[in-house]
Parts: structure tokens; C-alpha cells; sequence
């Protein structure tokens, strides 16, 4: 990465900025999986979330390590629109004002509207990084630093719902990181104090803590 620094937030999608008007096509597998929605969710950031786009040979691959048969696999799905939370627009527009602001998500080629969310995200948020464009998936620190490296810069916050995905990827990738609980609680103190995270309930209420956290490592 480069040694630069700028003042650049990522922020998660799904349960961070909003959620989709319905299941999509990651959701519908996870729920005929047997190996139970945490484990296929797993499977599927390796496989399906990285793929550019769903071939056979992709459906076939999917379905053998979700245990579930090819007739399973749903092919003629709508995109869901998604639904932006209360209080997004007013936090885009105060994390616009001192940053950079781009969202980093795991998102199938199905799903990913790239055109839509710039239409409705802008012109607070500037870049998406959908996992099934760049290749890799949170929490893989390769995700978090493609985002750094294409901004040419050394230092990020992460902004997420998923304790996993965002907040353990953001931090062993050496970025910070805010997580939104929504009412939760944290799932591993070590790894709160360790690294710093700080705890918002929502984007709204983490606005203060991104902007002190940039102004940390931005002296």
C-alpha cells in the first residue's frame, strides 16, 4: 500500500446504509443449505460472492459445498432494491464533508447495482467495491486493502454491522473499524480493546466516532 495518508471511510451495505426489499440469491441458498446460514454464508464469500458472474461451472461448485442440489439454485432472481436506514442520508452527508466516503460489500454479480447505488448514494459516497468486482471478500484482508490501494492511501475506517466481516477484516487488515450493533452485544471483548473498535448503534450514531478516529490517524 502506498505510505500515504488520506481521510478515507468504507462502509459496509447491507444492515449499515440499508437493507434489500427482499431475499436475494445468497439468502435463498443459505436457507435450503444444511449446513446452517453462519457455515453457508461462509461458503458462499469464497466461491459465489467472488465470481464476476454465475456460470455452470460456478453453480456447480456452489451447490456441492453447500449440500444442496443444482435444481436448487435459483436463476431468474429481480435485484431487491435496497432500503436506506433512517438517518443515513444526514450521516452520509457529515462523513462526505471530511472524507472520502466509498462502501466495501460481499455481494453476489446478481445483486450488485453499482449504477443504482451511485444514483442513490451520491454525491456523498464516491466508489463502490463490491466483493464479486475486486475478487475477494471481507473478511479477507485483501478486500480492505484493494479499497486502500486504489485510493492510493495508508490509513481507513471501516464502518459495518458484521463482527466477523467488517470489524475482525478491518482490524487484522491494520485498519480501524466502528461497528454498528444495533442493540447487540459485542461479540469479543479482546478484539474491542486490542484494536480500538468503537461501538455505535447505528451509522447515525457513529458518525463522532469515525470523525475522531480519521482525525487520529490524520494528525
Amino acid at each position: 500500500m502506498s505510505g500515504s495518508v488520506s481521510r478515507l471511510v468504507s462502509l459496509d451495505i447491507g444492515g449499515t446504509l440499508g437493507n434489500p426489499q427482499g431475499p436475494g440469491l445468497a439468502a435463498r441458498l443459505a436457507v435450503v443449505s444444511p449446513l446452517g446460514p453462519k457455515q453457508a454464508r461462509r461458503v458462499m464469500r469464497d466461491v459465489l460472492h467472488t465470481a464476476p458472474e454465475i456460470t455452470d461451472a460456478v453453480i456447480k461448485q456452489v451447490c456441492a459445498e453447500l449440500e444442496i442440489k443444482q435444481s436448487d439454485f435459483p436463476t431468474d432472481l429481480p435485484v431487491s432494491p435496497l432500503v436506506l436506514l433512517p438517518g443515513v442520508i444526514e450521516a452520509l452527508q457529515q462523513l462526505s464533508s471530511s472524507a472520502t466516503v466509498v462502501t466495501l460489500s460481499n455481494v453476489t454479480c446478481t445483486e450488485a447495482d453499482p449504477d443504482r447505488l451511485l444514483a442513490l448514494l451520491s454525491p456523498w459516497v464516491s466508489a463502490h467495491f463490491p466483493s464479486c468486482r475486486i475478487g475477494f471478500a471481507k473478511p479477507d484482508c485483501r478486500a480492505f486493502w484493494t479499497v486502500a490501494d486504489a485510493h492510493q492511501v495508508s490509513a481507513m475506517v471501516h464502518v459495518g454491522d458484521d463482527w466477523e466481516c467488517d470489524i475482525s477484516g478491518a482490524t487484522n487488515a491494520g485498519f480501524a473499524a466502528v461497528w454498528l450493533s444495533h442493540g447487540r452485544t459485542v461479540p469479543d471483548e479482546h478484539v474491542l480493546v486490542e484494536h480500538d473498535v468503537l461501538v455505535a448503534h447505528d451509522l447515525a450514531d457513529a458518525v463522532q466516532h469515525v470523525l475522531h478516529l480519521i482525525d487520529l490517524r490524520n494528525p
